[in-house]
């Protein structure tokens, strides 16, 4: 928690002022940078902006299920000891902006339930990233629901049950951070803390219609997680703006940020860049790509055309086997690891522990020689940057899958059936650069979808930059679902 000088305390528990016309809804949607702006302001206090966000998840989580649990007790003591720094003239990046925390991260006395009842108790110390965010001002509002072990791109357990997604109830958010898109979608938080180790920032916050990015690997701390499923997973924001996002990576980088920072990168124009347009699935995965996500991919390379960028249309360099023999060891031996690491395994779901077994059949010597030969299927993929600057690819190949629908299948059915859905996300988790997602209109059936962009090591700023450029051409951040 922030702890600054004692100074007058703000009770008032609206959020109208003489110095704003903010309805409570606009500003539940307004974004965490405009939030921090009139927090710093005097236009509203922070325990009235958490109070908006409890009032919220009272009336749409039941419906949506999008946290597992919700620290009100907790919440209102860091937004008054926030609204006491603010009174007192301190002045930090995310000071009494609310943020939602997935799942699989610790927060400092709560269990960490990776969704299921298989966890251990509760934990003693925050993860390096929650440290972070309450060191730049952050009120923790909740941890957000996850699929067992944060295994697929759908979020359901027999523990906690489906969270829905804010634009068709009857389907998944997308997973793993299922939980943590619904929520800022939905506008029961501003920005949330998502993890991805394959696609699980961008396969939810495409379906959910928000930007998502899955940083540089290492750029914002695992720790105490580290390594978490072989270098596959990272963690990072799920946010409505880009700058909300960079904001969070100004907040939260364990490496060098680029001059002036993210949130200046992503208020800078991008110049001219060369990007490439791919709808190539990655071998050796088969789908069918659909015709609304390929008519996205062209649409964006129209736009890009229009704003000055040199558009090619050009596919990455994808090992023929890459997904078969850097990808799935890791992911496999990654569940692997995190079943033996359980207090109660035995309450896992069936299907948790075929996952399970299939990572056992993964050695460590195996595993090593995986990560070994690491660097050759990343100087193939990234050739294509030889070229150009930026590569953009459907978000997903499909839409989100009904609830229930992977319910009575076994572990390798279910692989196998998601999988098909989700095949651009995967590679860059191999190769560990960077990359986020854009909204980009409705499906046919009225549920959100998205393209990528992928970026070259270490080149967030340029992801940032671009994507704030489609967003001033093509705004988003307005758009609410049914449920909100």
């Amino acid at each position: 928690m922030v702890v600054c000088s004692p100074a007058a305390r703000h009770n008032n528990a609206t959020v109208t002022s003489d110095r704003t016309s903010e309805t409570t809804s606009d500003i539940a949607f307004a974004g965490a940078a405009e939030q921090a702006r009139l927090l710093a302001e005097g236009a509203v206090t922070a325990p009235a902006l958490l109070e908006v966000y409890l009032d919220r998840i009272r009336r749409l989580n039941p419906v949506l299920r999008a946290y597992r649990v919700v620290l009100e007790e907790s919440a209102r003591a860091q937004a008054a000891a926030a609204q006491r720094c603010l009174d007192a003239g301190e002045r930090l990046p995310l000071l009494g902006v609310p943020v939602a925390i997935k799942d699989d991260v610790d927060v400092a006395g709560e269990v960490t339930t990776m969704g299921t009842s298989a966890h251990g108790a509760a934990e003693r110390h925050d993860a390096e990233v929650v440290a972070m965010l309450r060191a730049a001002g952050a009120v923790i509002l909740g941890k957000t629901q996850v699929p067992e072990l944060c295994i697929w791109p759908f979020t359901e357990s027999l523990t906690f049950g489906a969270t829905r997604n804010p634009w068709d109830l009857g389907r998944t958010p997308g997973g793993s951070s299922g939980g943590s898109a619904a929520a800022v979608a939905a506008g029961l938080t501003v920005l949330a803390l998502g993890s991805d180790g394959a696609g699980s920032i961008r396969i939810p916050s495409t379906w959910c219609g928000v930007f998502g990015i899955k940083p540089q690997r290492d750029r914002v701390p695992l720790a105490p997680h580290d390594n978490a499923w072989h270098g596959l997973s990272v963690n990072g924001p799920i946010a409505r703006t880009v700058a909300d996002a960079a904001l969070f990576l100004d907040v939260t980088t364990s490496m060098p940020a680029p001059t002036g920072g993210f949130a200046a990168a992503a208020a800078h124009s991008p110049g001219r860049l060369r990007i490439a347009l791919s709808t190539k699935v990655p071998p050796p995965l088969v789908t069918v790509v659909g015709r609304a996500q390929r008519r996205a991919v062209r649409e964006a390379g129209a736009l890009l055309g229009e704003l000055g960028h040199d558009v090619v249309e050009r596919n990455p360099d994808y090992p023929a086997t890459a997904t078969l023999t850097s990808l799935l060891p890791r992911y496999l031996r990654g569940v692997h690891d995190d079943v033996a690491a359980m207090s109660l395994p035995q309450r896992l779901e069936a299907r948790t522990r075929g996952m399970a077994r299939l990572g056992g059949l993964f050695s460590d010597r195996r595993i090593a020689a995986v990560r070994a030969a690491e660097d050759r299927v990343r100087s193939r993929v990234l050739s294509i940057f030889d070229d150009v600057d930026v590569v953009i690819t459907p978000g997903t190949a499909t839409g989100p899958s009904r609830i229930g629908a992977y319910q009575r299948r076994g572990a390798v059915a279910t692989l196998l059936l998601v999988g098909a859905r989700v095949p651009f996300q995967e590679m860059f988790n191999v190769t560990g650069q960077p990359a986020a997602v854009v909204p980009w209109g409705l499906d046919r059936d009225g549920v959100p979808l998205s393209v990528q962009l992928v970026g070259r090591p270490y080149d967030e700023a340029t992801l940032l930059s671009l994507s704030a450029q489609i967003e001033s051409a093509r705004p988003w951040a307005g758009r609410r679902p049914p449920v909100s």
